[in-house]
């Protein structure tokens, strides 16, 4: 579990770094993900080294929630009146999610089933 949060904060700094250096274009957390995933593809981190505390984040996701509902709580007065803008945009966002994720998801079973042959 120490060695998974070790890599799991590690990516996450190197992300921030790199977020620095382009002047925040794309949040550290972001291009730390990234990293991460990159370095789990080419095998550079085993990935039974960060899966305990990555399962372990993953169940408890909805606590890291808590700050952002705070912060809607705070400006709620904000929020309803560019309530329709941000209902429009969460929609749009969640159709083009699950487009992209349908189409990178038909693309894996593609490449298995070639795997497979």
């Amino acid at each position: 579990m120490i060695k998974g949060l070790f890599y799991i904060f590690l990516f996450f700094f190197i992300g921030e770094m790199v977020s620095h250096l382009i002047n925040g274009f794309i949040p550290g957390s972001v291009l730390g993900m990234i990293f991460l995933f990159v370095a789990l593809y080419f095998k550079l981190v085993n990935p039974e080294n960060v899966k305990a505390t990555a399962t372990t984040i993953t169940k408890n996701m909805a606590v890291f929630f808590i700050p952002a509902a705070v912060g809607l709580m705070a400006y709620g007065e904000v929020f309803s009146k560019s309530l329709w803008a941000i209902v429009f945009g969460i929609g749009i966002s969640t159709v083009l999610t699950m487009i992209v994720v349908a189409m990178v998801q038909e693309k894996f079973e593609k490449r298995q089933e070639k795997k497979q042959k």
